[in-house]
């Protein structure tokens, strides 16, 4: 059997892992809690487990891949066990002043309008005033193929 080491280096390897996220899964591969703890804390200072970092990456990854807005970004950060700090630096990777711009790509790549789009931007952890600017605009453009 792997150490508990070599197993959490090898998780490091395949992706970026919150503390709390990679305590878990060496908990669920049967690890002690003492051996995790003392595993993580090296790992933290030879540079490997850095939750600022994770968060940062997967912030800009929900960003670009799936169009994500700051609630959902910071929603699903806390629900993984990420410390406020690693959310907070998170959300700068995604600025309020771009919020607008990329509700308003989510907008243009969705098929229905009015309260449907404003269900899917939602899900998608945009602000409701972002939600109710787009959809203002989305209202007032006129009809795709009219002169």
């Amino acid at each position: 059997m792997k150490t508990a080491y070599e197993k959490a280096l090898e998780l490091l390897a395949r992706r970026a892992h919150l503390r709390a996220q990679l305590a878990e899964k060496l908990r669920q591969r049967g690890y002690e809690g003492e051996e995790i703890a003392a595993v993580l804390g090296r790992l933290e200072r030879e540079g490997y487990l850095d939750d600022v970092r994770a968060a940062r990456d997967f912030a800009a990854g929900k960003r670009d891949r799936q169009g994500w807005g700051r609630r959902r970004v910071a929603l699903e950060l806390r629900r993984r066990g990420a410390p406020s700090e690693a959310v907070a630096a998170a959300l700068e990777e995604l600025p309020v002043e771009e919020e607008l711009a990329r509700a308003r790509r989510a907008a243009s790549r969705y098929r229905g309008g009015g309260a449907a789009l404003a269900r899917h931007l939602s899900r998608k952890g945009f602000a409701p005033h972002v939600i109710f600017v787009v959809l203002q605009e989305v209202e007032e453009a006129p009809p795709a193929g009219s002169p």
